[in-house]
């Protein structure tokens, strides 16, 4: 997956701004108050979608700080202003800090809506969510099937937001390895989305993504190809050539190229997906980090560690920044260049950064209980 892994982006696609009308039809607090806080959300989104989550981080805790005053600390609004908070803390691998917010949010909702209502279900994925880009799976897998079973119930079977919901579980069971649980989810959230958006929706494009990589986890690369394929087309017709879901698609591509050893097919693909998020993005965005990484490895399983080394050494350079220097995706691009150190004879520093991943993951392993 490169940088970020497939419940990173879950996280960071997951930062939600409660809308005008909410903050008007609970009609408490200051309404100045209650703008002022929904202005600094949607400034902190900005941010987030451009990857500056340390910049991000102050304003939500502003719009979370005037959201108690206004309207108290039980109000479904202060919900979704902790939710914004925890995946703000979430994305820069804070996650203690992350699950008591996430915790806090669920029960606000659970309180004021009943343990049945749409809003509790998108509470339970998010902190079903954080858990999974920790590995403790069983817990995301009980949290992920509840809100999956209150979507089905009071949306529908055939809702999209159902269809979200399989995708997330069949990723939960990707990353165990457990391909046959997670195939009959991501080809029944196809099934529904095509119904609901046509076949021609960024949302299909989404979930043929998902059953591509899946194939392509299990070496089914012929079977992977048209569907990475078909998303990209789609990805190219719908949003546009430069859209950021199309550098996805040519990511993906690549990756299934690269895994059957055909590096002149993946170079192309991997060099424009790059040339994308840096000019739609920004050269410090996370997904230009990604691009980085991704392009390096495919150099050094060449070996050619001259071209490989900058680009790990950037990709590594964006993701203290963003993310902070502890961040967990970190520890496998430290490995990754210091292999590429070790390849050229500079074995020092090659300890050196091998040491900082292990303290990275070890550190990591420590917050996240056993289940």
């Amino acid at each position: 997956m490169g940088l970020l892994g497939p419940f990173a982006w879950l996280l960071l696609a997951s930062l939600v701004i409660a809308s005008p009308s909410i903050g008007r039809a609970q009609g408490a607090g200051s309404e100045g108050e209650v703008a002022e806080a929904r202005r600094l959300s949607q400034e902190a989104e900005k941010l987030a979608a451009a990857g500056r989550f340390s910049e991000a981080l102050p304003l939500v805790q502003r719009a979370l700080a005037i959201g108690e005053r206004a309207l108290g600390p039980e109000h479904p609004v202060v919900a979704v202003s902790l939710a914004n908070l925890a995946v703000a803390y979430g994305a820069q691998g804070r996650y203690p800090e992350a699950e008591p917010l996430h915790r806090r949010a669920l029960a606000i909702r659970e309180k004021a809506f009943g343990a049945e209502h749409p809003a509790v279900a998108s509470s339970l994925a998010s902190l079903a969510g954080l858990y999974g880009i920790q590995g403790r799976y069983a817990h995301a897998e009980l949290l992920y099937r509840r809100a999956l079973a209150i979507r089905e119930k009071t949306l529908g079977s055939q809702h999209p937001e159902v269809a979200a919901g399989l995708n997330s579980l069949g990723v939960l069971y990707a990353a165990q390895g457990k391909y046959p649980a997670a195939e009959p989810l991501h080809r029944r959230a196809l099934a529904i989305r095509e119904e609901a958006f046509g076949g021609q929706h960024p949302a299909v494009a989404s979930s043929l993504n998902d059953l591509a990589e899946l194939y392509r986890a299990q070496g089914r690369y012929s079977e992977a190809e048209p569907l990475h394929r078909r998303a990209l087309a789609i990805g190219e017709n719908v949003l546009g050539p430069e859209h950021p879901a199309v550098a996805v698609s040519l990511n993906n591509l690549a990756l299934l190229y690269r895994a059957q050893g055909k590096y002149a097919e993946a170079e192309p693909l991997h060099r424009r997906a790059l040339a994308i998020g840096e000019q739609v993005l920004g050269p410090e965005h996370p997904r230009v980090a990604t691009s980085l990484n991704n392009l390096a490895v495919l150099y050094a399983a060449q070996g050619k560690y001259t071209e490989a080394e900058p680009l790990y050494r950037r990709a590594l350079s964006i993701g203290e920044r963003v993310m902070g220097p502890e961040h967990p995706s970190l520890a496998l691009v430290l490995e990754s260049l210091a292999a590429v150190l070790r390849e050229t004879d500079r074995w020092a520093e090659a300890t050196q950064l091998e040491g900082r991943a292990r303290l990275i993951r070890a550190k990591h392993v420590q917050i996240a209980p056993a289940q």
